[in-house]
């Protein structure tokens, strides 16, 4: 292994033994039955089963038979959930075929970032990630099952689902995912008409068919996101079948690998002699693996905050420190956009999970010993799938890229990092994605434009109040104030000013994602401006200084002068959009390094 890597590995375990500890307890206890059906009375079983088909009764009597529980995030508002909708009916039929059964133990709310950009909505994106694991909890409360089955894609969606499967780690539980939709309008074609229409050289109606040729079909959005992240680490985590997270959706190999996936995780249950529960599966070098996978292929930010959130729901502590090291010394080795022109079908198409993954582990970088859902090792797990008449067969992944422009090799990376730094300062401490960043941008120093709201900026950039160099300060954006919603608004006028030859950086103690692109952007900030953190302070004209080489973000104050200023006052958030009832979780909520979490939040540290 990789000497850092490996250490960092090390430090999560050890500074994770109580709580992991306290993890272990609670599912033993909850394995200590032998079948969750076992502990049902007969009224229980009765309801639960009543249903169903007489067929599937009969089995799911059978307390050696696996009866598997299904999490659906289907709703066919989201492109890249509506596939999930015949998803139950193929999984049922794939398990009758190996004298298992299926039920839907309960749907999952899934909201779409890309509807709620810039909307009120968008307040209870972050939030509803914790939803969706109580929703998880809620749906595999029954006791009915002997395993999972997650369908789910999306931001919020899959850390939700594991964070919720994790408290019934006592069971084995896969991903069945459905895949990205096919390529439309490119993406750099497509934020230069956004560009445009910031400037006002463009009308509406040309933004929005540019926007309806990118995202035109169902299945997830084309661009490297955190939806595409997630499909990333879960298969870096062995989750998931190997090879099968970007394949199209509707696809007879699509099909195929859900039948097969559907039917692989009644081999891992307790009756099948190959017993591999989820608690045992995801420990600290799963967790690594997908950190390194989300590294190494320049992934969203948000798993800063969501990998950390996983993390604590299975007992482990992960820091940002843990990412800044193996950040510094994981290769840059795929470009997708935004750090690159591809998008993920061409990221697949030239090797995808499979050449990422194995050039990553004989390098070193990755736990080639890992749990996976095939049963074996991850060195082992590092297939891709393909077809021979109508059956699933694997195959070894390409040895050397097959698009040099998309992937590279760890001896001749895009970069020698991974693109995700932390910033620490007297402004607090922060993350930046610098792998899509000109390395002419990595430092900034200019006067702050401080506003409290992602609108604000537009109406600056109208009136030719912005036409300079400049950092623009966005606060009361983090969790405890509205949520912390992602500020994407932002991304096409910084750009623009960008362009037009300025200095730009963001500061913000909200969410940008993977849409940071090309302009420097401290995210996470904590402690946030609601909790009267030193971003709170700033006014218009502070000079601050954002250097990603130093690792460094500070505002050119006396230590004094920015101790004695009162905090401002944030804007007051009226309750519309269902904000309203979500005051306890704002209340209660654990900071962004702590991962942003009603369900963990650290008592007396936010």
């Amino acid at each position: 292994m990789q000497p850092v890597i490996a250490q960092v590995t090390r430090d999560i375990e050890n500074r994770s033994g109580p709580t992991r500890d306290g993890y272990r307890a609670m599912i033993n206890e909850m394995a200590s039955a032998p079948s969750d059906r076992s502990r049902l009375s007969c009224g229980n079983l009765a309801h639960g089963f009543a249903a169903c088909e007489t067929t599937d009764k009969s089995v799911i009597k059978l307390m050696n038979a696996a009866n598997v529980g299904i999490v659906t995030a289907f709703n066919d508002m989201l492109s890249a959930h509506q596939p999930y909708e015949a998803y139950p009916t193929l999984i049922k039929e794939a398990l009758r075929q190996v004298g298992s059964t299926g039920q839907v133990a309960g749907g999952v709310p899934a909201m779409c970032d890309g509807v709620t950009q810039g909307q009120d909505g968008m307040e209870l994106s972050l939030f509803s990630r914790d939803v969706i694991a109580q929703a998880t909890a809620i749906a595999l409360s029954h006791q009915m099952f002997d395993a999972i089955l997650m369908l789910g894609i999306c931001d919020k969606i899959v850390p939700g689902l594991l964070m919720g499967a994790l408290q019934f780690g006592h069971l084995p539980m896969m991903f069945i995912p459905a895949g990205p939709m096919p390529t439309g309008l490119a993406n750099k074609e497509k934020v230069r008409i956004r560009q445009l229409f910031a400037e006002g050289k463009v009308d509406r109606e040309a933004l929005l068919e540019a926007e309806s040729a990118s995202y035109h079909s169902p299945g997830t959005c084309t661009f490297y996101g955190t939806a595409n992240s997630n499909q990333m680490m879960v298969e870096a985590m062995g989750l998931q079948l190997p090879g099968g997270s970007f394949e199209n959706p509707t696809t007879t190999l699509r099909d195929a690998l859900t039948r097969f996936g559907a039917q692989q995780v009644t081999r891992l249950t307790r009756n099948s002699g190959h017993y591999l529960p989820l608690a045992e599966h995801i420990d600290a070098r799963a967790l690594v693996n997908a950190l390194v996978a989300l590294l190494a292929s320049g992934g969203s930010t948000n798993h800063c905050i969501h990998l950390i959130a996983i993390a604590r729901a299975a007992g482990y502590v992960i820091t940002w420190d843990d990412f800044n090291a193996i950040s510094r010394v994981t290769p840059l080795i795929a470009r997708v956009y935004p750090n690159g022109s591809a998008d993920i079908n061409h990221f697949h198409a030239a090797g995808g999970t499979g050449y990422l993954f194995r050039e990553l582990t004989e390098g070193g970088f990755m736990h080639a010993d890992a749990t996976t859902c095939l049963g074996v090792p991850f060195a082992d797990f590092i297939q891709e799938p393909c077809l021979e008449g109508n059956t699933l067969r694997w195959k070894t992944p390409a040895s050397t890229p097959l698009d040099e422009a998309v992937l590279a090799t760890i001896e001749k990376p895009f970069a020698t990092e991974g693109g995700i730094r932390v910033l620490t300062g007297n402004l607090g401490r922060s993350v930046i994605k610098v792998s899509a960043v000109d390395e002419a941008h990595w430092r900034v120093k200019a006067p702050a434009v401080v506003i409290d709201s992602q609108h604000a900026l537009q109406q600056l950039f109208e009136a030719g109040d912005l036409d300079q160099s400049c950092v623009v300060v966005v606060r009361y954006q983090g969790p405890s104030a509205n949520g912390m919603p992602e500020l994407h608004k932002l991304t096409p006028i910084l750009g623009v000013l960008q362009d037009r030859g300025h200095q730009v950086a963001l500061v913000t103690d909200g969410r940008m994602s993977g849409a940071s692109g090309k302009v420097p952007a401290a995210i996470h900030l904590t402690p946030e401006a609601a909790l009267d953190g030193p971003i709170s302070k700033l006014k218009n004209g502070d000079i601050i200084e954002l250097d990603a080489y130093s690792g460094t973000l500070n505002v050119e104050l006396p230590e004094a002068e920015l101790a004695q200023r009162p905090p401002t006052k944030g804007p007051d958030s009226n309750g519309s959009a269902g904000r309203s009832f979500f005051d306890a979780a704002r209340r209660g909520v654990g900071n962004a390094e702590q991962g942003a979490s009603f369900l963990f939040p650290t008592k007396g540290d936010r």
